[in-house]
């Protein structure tokens, strides 16, 4: 069986700003608060001028222009904001290789946070923990091509149907790219409901102890890879994971998010 931890040897990871580790630090805390959350971003003037562009975008639609930092973490709300602050860490250090299209790219991994966070609030979870998570589903597949340029053309061989990437990965390197970016987010110290969900994304029910979050991130990384979701995708989605989530596929059909709407990388490095 192939060893993550040697894998991953073989690779240089990104080095993620001490501001994003302050974030990261912050998920793990329970006594963080707005004002702790505003001055680790405060101390990055570019995170912060980004973070307030995206505030004022049609992204939230908000009725009054936001001015400060403060105003976005009040008006938009601390874990929101902060999640979207680490995912702009994370794609200004993820470099992207030759073969992947940068926009294509971070759009399904926006489209899978966003869906994500569909999923969980009709669950009543954590939101934004969920938002993260998808977010952060795709960003092994970009440490399997630092590791072997030549793997990428095999992942993303078209057609390329919903959940066929993580089959290819694991044929290729023995491991899938949630599972890569569990490992990276367990050496980042992410907290352990983000690791194990990363581990277990691309096979929720395939683990020793089960994650609901894992399961989440599993079903949106699907619809994200999906043109045109519809309810007639959400009938198509792994009945098992469904059942055990527990999920109204029929309520869910009322309110089927606008992929262009959850998917908008205006706030991520060009």
């Amino acid at each position: 069986m192939a060893d993550i931890s040697v894998f991953l040897h073989s690779v240089k990871l990104p080095v993620m700003p001490e501001v994003a580790h302050a974030l990261i630090r912050t998920l793990n805390d329970e006594d963080a608060d707005v004002g702790t959350v505003r001055d680790v971003i405060s101390k990055d003037p570019a995170l912060t001028a980004t973070l307030l562009r995206m505030a004022n975008s049609a992204l939230f639609g908000l009725s009054r222009t936001v001015s400060t930092l403060d105003n976005a973490v009040s008006v938009v709300g601390m874990s929101q904001i902060r999640a979207r602050a680490l995912s702009i860490c994370m794609a200004n250090v993820f470099l992207l290789p030759q073969g992947l299209n940068r926009l294509e790219f971070w759009r399904n991994s926006m489209a899978c946070a966003g869906y994500a966070q569909w999923l969980a609030h009709s669950l009543k979870m954590d939101e934004q923990e969920a938002w993260l998570t998808g977010m952060m589903q795709r960003l092994g597949e970009i440490t399997i091509a630092q590791q072997n340029p030549r793997h990428l053309e095999a992942i993303e061989k078209k057609p390329c149907p919903p959940g066929a990437r993580w089959q290819r990965e694991r044929q290729l390197v023995g491991f899938d790219e949630g599972q890569i970016t569990a490992e990276i987010a367990k050496r980042w110290d992410f907290p352990d409901t983000v690791v194990q969900a990363l581990r277990a994304c691309s096979a929720p029910m395939e683990t020793a102890q089960f994650s609901p979050l894992g399961a989440v991130v599993h079903l949106a990384g699907l619809l994200a890879d999906t043109q045109g979701v519809s309810a007639q995708t959400l009938v198509q989605l792994p009945a098992t994971v469904v059942q055990v989530l527990k999920l109204n596929l029929e309520k869910l059909a009322e309110a089927i998010p606008d992929a262009d709407a959850i998917s908008d990388t205006s706030s991520l490095a060009g």
